[in-house]
């Protein structure tokens, strides 16, 4: 999976809304210039919009007209004054197209997929996050859907002909920092849905979101997930929740370790607590703990870089893996000329802060073809799938691709230090 700009969504395009001195805001002016159309132009503007645009894009009138009543109420205008077709124009102006995943495609996770039905034996269906980057290096969350087959087969859903973005009912809860709840539209499919960034601390960009399927204590299922939310100057860390994956909850995390980036949380509660593993200083990693899924305070240190491939710094590379043997921790290292690099962590299951073995090479590193793109030297992913015997790893390459590769976990156990 590659950066790709062919792959568009329609976005709200903001004008001014404030008057200039004497003279109207801009937004009405642009809406008068339309009221005030004879409709034979109107007709003929209205018809190229189509022409152009149309065909690229899921609903489109039905979106020009969303966007209609959104201006409708900001400006406070009167709906049975205004055609239909008047509608479409006028949100046709304050609509614009964003190719969501223009300058780079990276940093994966994945997690099994709610549904499992119809699939042959061995088979798991899987459904795998994406960083897109677009315009402005403003990031957002992707997702495609895969079945794994028995013995490493891999088949990757193709994506619909068109994308769309989430929405939220209630927009004046995108005007701050709290929960923000967005829904997929019932007939949209999940391997072209996008969430764009809906507050303003997230206003530039939703970054490397880390899933994982937690079991709560009571056996209910949920699909959770950490990410950075950039708001341009500041960073804070957030929580993704969905049980299904058409209904998200965006919400923040509070308490001192949130305010960094990178954390991954386990996917059920250790000793009757939560844990989660962090990089509280930009160097080590950490494990946290808490007594709230949505608070979490310092932690204690768990890893220091030790190994030429880590030295810069180290963190984790996802949600642990629960396995027979312990938990399973995929690590990232930077080493010389800020060389990104993959290794391993096997952590006690019963006491985390324990570490049986580590990496002493890199699992996975940049090479050859995987050195070269928008970020040279990279390899990187947010989570990777147990699957059999053997670990599903989708991985970033250079923050401009997704590709993908199977490890037998015995082999990956015996080769830690």
């Amino acid at each position: 999976m590659q950066a790709d700009p062919s792959r568009v969504v329609v976005r709200p395009f903001h004008v001014g809304t404030e008057p200039v001195g004497a003279a109207p805001s801009r937004m009405e002016r642009i809406v008068r210039a339309v009221m005030d159309m004879d409709r034979a132009t109107m007709l003929a503007e209205l018809e190229l919009v189509f022409r152009d645009f149309e065909t690229r894009h899921w609903q489109t009138r039905s979106i020009f007209r969303q966007r209609y009543a959104e201006i409708e109420q900001l400006l406070g205008l009167d709906p049975s004054q205004t055609s239909d077709e008047k509608k479409e124009l006028i949100g046709a102006y304050f609509c614009h197209e964003y190719s969501y995943a223009a300058a780079a495609l990276m940093n994966p996770s994945v997690v099994p997929h709610p549904d499992q039905s119809g699939l042959r034996p061995g088979c798991q269906r899987i459904i795998i996050s994406l960083r897109a980057v677009g315009e402005g290096h403003i990031s957002s969350i992707a997702f495609r859907e895969a079945i794994l087959t028995p013995r490493g087969g891999f088949d990757l859903a193709p994506e619909p002909p068109f994308a769309t973005a989430v929405n939220s009912i209630d927009d004046e809860a995108t005007s701050t920092d709290g929960p923000v709840e967005v829904f997929r539209h019932v007939e949209a499919n999940l391997s072209g849905t996008v969430i764009f960034p809906m507050t303003p601390a997230q206003r530039n960009g939703l970054e490397d979101l880390r899933l994982v399927r937690f079991e709560h204590e009571d056996g209910e299922l949920e699909w959770l997930g950490t990410y950075t939310a950039y708001s341009g100057r500041e960073i804070q860390s957030e929580m993704l929740r969905t049980r299904d994956f058409r209904a998200f909850m965006l919400a923040p995390m509070t308490g001192t370790a949130a305010r960094n980036k990178g954390m991954a949380l386990f996917p059920r509660m250790v000793g009757g607590r939560y844990a989660m593993i962090g990089r509280q200083d930009g160097e080590n990693l950490f494990l946290i703990r808490s007594d709230r899924i949505d608070h979490w305070d310092e932690g204690e240190l768990l890893l220091a870089p030790k190994y030429p491939w880590e030295m810069v710094q180290i963190g984790n590379c996802g949600a642990p893996i629960e396995l027979d043997e312990g938990w399973l921790l995929l690590t990232h290292g930077v080493g010389a000329m800020r060389k990104y690099s993959i290794g391993a962590v096997l952590l006690d299951k019963n006491n985390p802060s324990k570490v049986l073995g580590r990496s002493v090479q890199p699992l996975l590193s940049a090479a050859d073809e995987d050195r070269e793109g928008y970020v040279p030297n990279v390899v990187y992913t947010c989570g990777a799938l147990k699957h059999g015997k053997q670990l599903f790893l989708p991985y970033g390459v250079a923050d401009s691709s997704v590709t993908f590769a199977f490890v037998e976990i015995a082999d990956l156990l015996a080769d830690l230090g």
